[in-house]
């Protein structure tokens, strides 16, 4: 139920919200460890006149692994991550037994979204290169996703046009914001970065008097409540000691795909559509 923001915080009744008052003045994934459609063919032959050099032998195959694998993705559970001064990550991808050397230049880890934890299993896009020195070979991850974003962002476009067909996101249904709200309510939990950014930007630039419902936002309980207390904000009557809002706001902070996905169920975009 919802909480308010007053000079002075009071636990709301069972029911009642909790409220702020105006004083806040690439290539397709196989499923396996690696795939490539351009993998070098080995045979075992009788030996040639020619006598390779090690150099030679180490060059040869360098140029083989990665040009048969320079644009790959991999699927395995982090390990053994390492993140020296220099910036860049260090790690292994593990399948079972067999272990996958990786490494994160700096110049793409600072720019990464996701950032390798260890016993997560991710898909890695990169390229294979060898240290013919030490005849060592090691993945360069270009990105780093959950395993299984694909198949997420799939269902949520499968989810998006659905809902488009039955006309939800049509402009002639969206309502048109009001300019100057005299009560905001918010839809979030009571305990995450997005209720006090919320609350930090309206007390500096536009005190309001704030409505908090709040919500788990991640988890399977997370749609229902979400759904249930956009609904919840709707059905306060006009004439109830706890004022209705003139504008919701449904947020919380970042995260994965998976985190997310509660925002995006279907109950909760039905449940904004119906929002008056």
């Amino acid at each position: 139920m919802p909480r308010s923001n007053s000079s002075e915080y009071k636990r709301p009744l069972s029911g009642a919200p909790r409220s702020w008052s105006g004083s806040t003045t690439q290539p397709r994934d196989s499923g396996g460890l690696l795939k490539s459609d351009n993998i070098p063919e080995f045979s075992v032959k009788e030996p040639s006149g020619k006598i390779f050099s090690v150099e030679e032998l180490s060059g040869a195959i360098k140029q083989a692994l990665e040009r048969g694998f320079n644009r790959i993705r991999v699927r395995g559970e982090v390990s053994s991550v390492s993140r020296p001064g220099s910036g860049h990550i260090y790690l292994n991808l593990k399948q079972g037994r067999h272990v996958l050397r990786a490494v994160i230049w700096r110049s793409t880890a600072i720019r990464m979204a996701t950032k390798p934890q260890e016993g997560i299993e991710y898909v890695a896009t990169g390229r294979i290169t060898t240290y013919s020195g030490t005849s060592v070979y090691q993945l360069v991850i270009e990105h780093l996703g959950r395993s299984g974003e694909g198949e997420w962002l799939a269902m949520l476009e499968k989810r998006k046009a659905k809902l488009r067909d039955e006309g939800l996101f049509d402009d002639a249904r969206k309502l048109k914001l009001p300019a100057i709200p005299k009560v905001v309510g918010v839809v979030s939990s009571p305990r995450g970065a997005a209720i006090r950014d919320i609350l930090h930007r309206l007390r500096d630039r536009f005190p309001r008097h704030v409505l908090l419902w709040p919500v788990s936002v991640q988890g399977e309980n997370c749609a229902s409540e979400v759904a249930a207390a956009i609904d919840g904000f709707n059905k306060i009557d006009a004439r109830s000691s706890v004022p209705r809002p003139d504008l919701l706001i449904v947020a919380r902070g970042g995260g994965s795909i998976e985190e997310l996905i509660g925002f995006s169920e279907e109950n909760v975009v039905r449940a904004a559509h119906r929002s008056e």
